[in-house]
Order: C-alpha cells, then structure tokens, then sequence
C-alpha cells in the first residue's frame, strides 16, 4: 500500500469480457480510419475542440507526474507563415545533402519533399514542446523524469483525441527545430518535440496507399 497523499479510486468502470471485447473492437475499427494527412482546407477548428484535447493529452501517465510538456496553439496566419518559412529552410536542407540516401528511399513510397504548405493551410498548428527541467514555486530548478516517453504518450493521447473529435492531423518534425523556441518565445528549458498540423482534409484529399503490420507482427504472447 502506498503511502502519502492518496484518495481512493473513483470513476473506474468495470465491464463484463463480452462489453470489453465489443469495446476494444469499435476502438480499434475507428482508430484505423485515422490517417496523416498533407492536404487541408482551411476550415477552422473551434478552440473549445482543441482545449478539450489538449486537457484529454494532460491525463497521460508521465514520469513522477511532474506533467514535463507545453503545448503552443498556434492560428495566426503570420506566425503559421514564419514558422513554415523556418521549416521549409531546414527541409530543403534535409532533402537536398543532409539526409542519407537509405532514408529518402524510405520517404519516397509516401512522397514527401521540402514544400510544407500545410503548415499555413491547416487550421492550426500545435506545437510540442518536451520540458527537461522545471521549476518549483520558489524558482529552483526541478528535474524531470522520463521526459521522452511522457510527452510522447501525451502526444499519442492528444492525435486520438483530436481524431475522435474529428480533425485530421499530420505530425510534422523538420530537423533541428530550435527555431519554434524563437518564433514562439518558448523558454530553453523546453525542446521542440514535434509539430502536430490539426484541420479537416481538403477536397479530393489523396492519402498513400500504405498498411498497418498485424498483430502477429508487432506482438509475441508468453
């Protein structure tokens, strides 16, 4: 038993196997519809949507819950420009000299290259940032724990979330990304983590033709 400031658990729903089953199933089925998308219209999305997403990415498990992510929202037509100027410059880079030539193989089948314009197109953009410190209200500095791994999980809750609610999402990583730490005046405390372009897809929006593994490819039972 542990000790400290605890109370006892509550809202926690017990279901039959049978419910269970069905419930995972229609988990799985809708989830599998969700699909990185790189052609948006610029149908806005309501902030009280993005808000309640970002609260549903705040209850992930993370390192001694000291919660080490920042979200910046981003809708401003400029800042959205500037910051895909920012990226673009950094594509080019990586598809022209600095990526090797076995990860532009890898890239091809999705046809990807350096013009990013859904970085302006999309509604928004939601930008991560991963917290390797904090600090305390006496302004010492607090380590944080498992920091990768918290605000990934916060950031798969966050696209299951935003694909729930019905808004296609495309996670975005141009390498290095320290120019989100100027353009939003982000602290240095915190790293970019990933860029997540959130919208409705444009009209005739094309996807790859691509496929999960099954389960008997990720997974060994024991």
């Amino acid at each position: 038993m542990a000790k400290g400031n605890h109370i006892p658990l509550k809202n926690f729903e017990t279901r039959p196997a049978e419910e269970m089953e069905k419930r995972s199933a229609d988990f799985y089925s809708h989830l599998k519809t969700r699909r990185s998308v790189r052609d948006f219209s610029d149908a806005p999305i309501p902030d009280a949507v993005i808000e309640n997403c970002l609260l549903a990415a705040g209850t992930a498990p993370n390192g001694a819950n000291l919660q080490p992510w920042h979200f910046s929202v981003v809708k401003s037509p400029e800042i959205k420009a500037e910051i895909r100027k920012a990226a673009e410059v950094e594509e080019y880079e990586f598809y022209h000299g600095k990526a090797p030539q076995d990860w532009l193989d890898a890239l091809a089948p999705l046809g990807t290259n350096a013009s990013k314009p859904f970085l302006e197109t999309a509604s928004t953009l939601i930008v991560i940032f991963s917290q390797t410190f904090g600090f305390d209200e006496t302004g010492e500095k607090v380590k944080h724990y498992y920091v990768s791994e918290s605000v990934g999980i916060a950031t798969g809750f966050l696209i299951a979330a935003l694909h729930d609610a019905g808004c296609a999402t495309l996670t975005h990583t141009p390498s290095p990304m320290k120019f989100l730490n100027r353009i939003l005046g982000r602290p240095s405390n915190e790293r970019p983590f990933l860029v997540l372009v959130v919208g409705q897809p444009a009209a005739g929006a094309l996807v790859p033709d691509i496929a999960k593994k099954t389960a008997n490819e990720i997974s060994t039972w024991h």
